[in-house]
């Protein structure tokens, strides 16, 4: 999908692109306005249907209504007389935990809750919002982003580094692209990780049957999805959770998330992947509670950028940052910690 904030002449009247898809080579016949629901995220039927209605729906350059079947390669755009809402950039006095900085470049430690660019239902208060009060004219990424290299997800806590110039964005990119950045993240998970480190490979994309999740396609789709690898590694065990460290080598979205549940341990406290219930332990009224309490404790995924490493565009250095585990997970941990030496007692 893109963002990007391009008008095209269409019937005498500047229309914007708001979404843009070519369907996979595999694709069955499905009408447009389901397959859309599934990329779409927080797009109802009904908004969907709407846009069809208005002719804002185009296959192949040409307007198709809502019952339309998309075919392999089909080219789908979404266009609107409107600009998107999350390119109407408006900057906002919102405080930042700056690491580091210089003339080329700095880098934020991320809070969780924080969105980092502006999209469908957060429009406001985001890092992006941020960074262009505290920052005049900061390079647009790929995606007219401003400044954004890389991102993490809203409930995720950590690092982030942000370009300050054009020839800083452009480097920056291209170690992210080669894989020649270090990022790792610790993260709670449910069960006990037998192997003490191991490699998760395996293609990410769209879940075919939840738009808001992405998943794990296997060989026999290898034609789906992107590739992703993810090193992890035991830090301590907890009882019924594991804390792990994960190593990056690609960067797709929800990858750790993604990966962890593919091999049986979902993020403590992952709404989105089912990571809010209990999924190892006792039946115990006493663990129940005590779960719940760790809910309340980290009302979000346990899952922390620790450390983020990468060659300084100018000066040719490498960098390497760390930050503490916030208080929250911190927290959890402990109690867990606790936790697990009474069981063991």
């Amino acid at each position: 999908m893109t963002d990007k904030y391009t008008p095209i002449e269409s019937n005498d009247d500047d229309l914007y692109e708001h979404h843009s898809f070519t369907v996979d080579k595999g694709q069955a016949p499905l009408r447009i306005d389901k397959y859309l629901m599934n990329r779409i995220e927080n797009a109802t039927r009904n908004k969907i249907q709407a846009a069809a209605k208005d002719g804002s729906i185009y296959v192949n350059d040409i307007q198709v209504k809502q019952n339309y079947k998309v075919k392999p390669l089909d080219k789908i755009r979404v266009l609107f007389e409107h600009p998107p809402f999350e390119n109407l950039l408006v900057g906002e006095d919102i405080p930042l935990d700056i690491v580091y900085q210089d003339d080329d470049l700095l880098v934020v430690n991320k809070p969780a809750g924080m969105v980092v660019h502006p999209g469908h239902g957060n429009y406001s208060g985001t890092l992006i919002n941020a960074l262009i009060h505290h920052f005049d004219n900061l390079p647009n990424n790929s995606s007219n982003r401003p400044g954004l290299v890389h991102r993490i997800d809203k409930d995720t806590s950590g690092l982030l580094v942000v370009a300050k110039t054009e020839e800083a964005m452009a480097h920056l990119s291209n170690q992210f692209a080669k894989k020649t950045s270090e990022r790792e993240y610790v993260a709670i998970v449910w069960g006990n990780i037998e192997e003490d480190e191991g490699t998760i490979e395996g293609n990410i994309g769209r879940h075919p049957k939840n738009r808001l999740q992405n998943t794990v396609f296997l060989d026999d789709e290898a034609d789906k999805g992107k590739p992703a690898v993810t090193h992890f590694k035991v830090l301590e065990r907890l009882g019924y959770v594991t804390l792990v460290a994960c190593k990056l080598e690609t960067g797709r979205t929800h990858q750790i998330r993604v990966h962890m549940k593919h091999i049986g341990h979902t993020l403590f406290n992952d709404e989105r992947y089912g990571g809010e219930r209990i999924l190892k332990g006792t039946t115990f009224t006493k663990y129940k509670q005590f779960v719940e309490n760790c809910f309340k404790i980290l009302p979000r995924q346990a899952l922390h950028a620790k450390t983020l490493g990468f060659v300084h565009p100018k000066t040719g250095e490498q960098l390497n940052f760390k930050s503490e585990v916030p208080d929250d997970m911190q927290q959890c941990i402990e109690k867990w910690r606790h936790y697990a030496k009474h069981q063991d007692a």
